[in-house]
């Protein structure tokens, strides 16, 4: 199975539509999965999903901000934990329970810290802000190998330019689900956002 390295973010999904939705993403190439904790009843959606699909996907969370969350959604199963900041004690957190960290950094300075406390790879967010030179410009300096995301800016139209700067994959939020989406839309805009990574990708 082709490893691609795209993030399904889905932001507002409810518990009953967990299943159904990681099912089509999955089908269409895509496992790696994260539920904010903004979302209606986000450990239920994980849990639900984790239990499922497991063992096909990396499923986890978003809008971590404490360590306490973190905790949450591992007891639940999850193994992803993603975060809008690079909050160290998080990250520590993370690592301390076995789980994948993906903080989200903006600037050299945070892409270092965040490192240093041993996240396994960066989410640059709002990638729009930083945009494809910008991250050209910081991946000139970043320890070889770094796995860096693009998320937020970053989608279909955008990802060879994104993979000529530097990027190893994607997060990607209402390009992919919004709130209320059927199973078979996300299934539909999956396969699109798959085709043109795979034609984007070196």
């Amino acid at each position: 199975m082709t490893h691609r390295n795209i993030v399904a973010i889905l932001r507002g999904i409810r518990p009953e539509e967990a299943e159904p939705v990681a099912a089509a993403l999955i089908n269409a190439g895509i496992t790696k999965i994260e539920v904010p904790l903004n979302s209606p009843e986000p450990l239920d959606s994980i849990g639900r999903m984790a239990r499922r699909f497991g063992g096909e996907a990396i499923i986890g969370a978003g809008t971590v901000l404490t360590p306490e969350d973190v905790a949450r959604v591992a007891e639940v199963g999850g193994k992803l934990i993603v975060s809008p900041d690079a909050n160290a004690d998080v990250i520590r957190a993370t690592k301390a329970l076995g789980l994948l960290s993906y903080p989200g950094v903006m600037t050299p300075t945070e892409c270092f810290a965040a490192l240093r406390a041993g996240a396994d790879g960066l989410k640059i967010f709002p990638g729009m802000l930083v945009g494809p030179e910008g991250l050209k410009a910081i991946r000139a300096v970043l320890p070889k190998g770094t796995e860096v995301l693009a998320v937020g800016g970053a989608g279909p139209e955008n990802f060879a330019q994104w993979f000529a700067a530097g990027a190893d994959g994607f997060g990607i939020g209402t390009a992919i689900y919004r709130p209320g989406d059927s199973a078979e839309t996300v299934s539909e805009k999956a396969r699109t956002i798959v085709a043109e990574y795979d034609k984007g990708k070196p």
